[in-house]
């Protein structure tokens, strides 16, 4: 049965691939955005669709609409855009779920927010379980993503257990994929677009640290099966649980693009996690959820998308 759903969030990297699968299913389709990261040219292929709309609005206002499901998307994520203007972040991590939480109480509409592996901070157990608390600095470079993303959380299950607001909690861990802006400081496109342009592919700390790459089209699957699930909440991890050193895949990618790129290493950032992996063992009991695509596969296209686009 088709459903009226709210994306906030929609114009953004993982936002617009949700709101073309939601769309290509028959749903009617919100897709909200104040364009600080998201982008037109994301979603302007669905513009001729008449069950899409498009609204310009920021999450830290309020706003009333009907819906039935809300995907709460909206939020930098990556490291260069959420720190460029902390307080924004942390507002729209506390302030606009708090929005979203109320209109999801005022209209009895399910909500799934997109939490992050970065909950777990710089984890000292490895791979990270849902039931790990994390070892989060409160206060540093980061922390107004971390600590806004576990606010977040808190508050959904505040509105949950106060309120019956019907929630799902998702944590995402490093995806990739189309769509991603070649400007947001993430590992996958940084490497992609050095190797493209022949510029130096420049590795922070010594490359030893280890992260899982999870393909966009994989995340979605994983995300809209949570949304459809009844009787659970979360939090639940989403990703791939290959890993692989930051070396490794600069090496892959040199590889790929044929690019005569050389690597060089910089001193690492604040706050950077030293392995991140997440444990998938509810999400495949609870959502049958399996990421299929490797991640040689995805970086051909993800590099296909890039040479399209730079």
């Amino acid at each position: 049965m088709s459903k009226r759903i709210l994306i906030t969030g929609g114009a953004g990297f993982i936002g617009s691939h949700l709101c073309e699968r939601l769309l290509n299913e028959g749903n009617e389709v919100i897709c909200l955005d104040n364009f600080h990261t998201g982008r037109k040219v994301n979603i302007g292929h669905l513009f001729s669709n008449p069950r899409f709309e498009l609204i310009r609005h920021d999450i830290t206002d309020p706003i009333k609409l009907e819906v039935d499901q809300i995907y709460n998307m909206a939020c930098p994520a990556s490291p260069v855009h959420y720190q460029s203007n902390a307080i924004k972040t942390i507002k729209t991590n506390v302030l606009g779920m708090m929005n979203m939480l109320g209109l999801a109480k005022r209209v009895g509409a399910r909500i799934l927010q997109a939490s992050t592996s970065e909950c777990y901070g710089n984890p000292l157990e490895h791979p990270q379980t849902e039931a790990y608390w994390g070892n989060v600095n409160p206060i540093g470079i980061r922390s107004c993503y971390d600590e806004g993303k576990r606010v977040a959380e808190t508050l959904c299950f505040d509105y949950h257990r106060n309120h019956k607001v019907d929630i799902r909690v998702i944590r995402i861990f490093n995806t990739y994929g189309p769509k991603m802006l070649a400007d947001d400081g993430r590992v996958v496109s940084n490497f992609i677009v050095q190797a493209l342009q022949g510029n130096d592919i420049t590795i922070y700390g010594d490359g030893s640290q280890t992260r899982s790459f999870c393909f966009a089209d994989d995340l979605v699957d994983g995300i809209i099966a949570m949304m459809n699930k009844d009787g659970f909440t979360g939090p639940v991890n989403l990703g791939n649980d290959g890993e692989f050193t930051v070396k490794e895949l600069a090496e892959k990618v040199v590889k790929m693009t044929g690019s005569s790129s050389k690597i060089v290493y910089h001193d690492l950032p604040s706050d950077d996690p030293t392995r991140r992996k997440p444990d998938l063992t509810l999400a495949k009991k609870e959502l049958n959820f399996s990421p299929k695509v490797a991640l040689e596969d995805g970086l051909k296209k993800t590099i296909e998308y890039f040479k399209n686009n730079i």
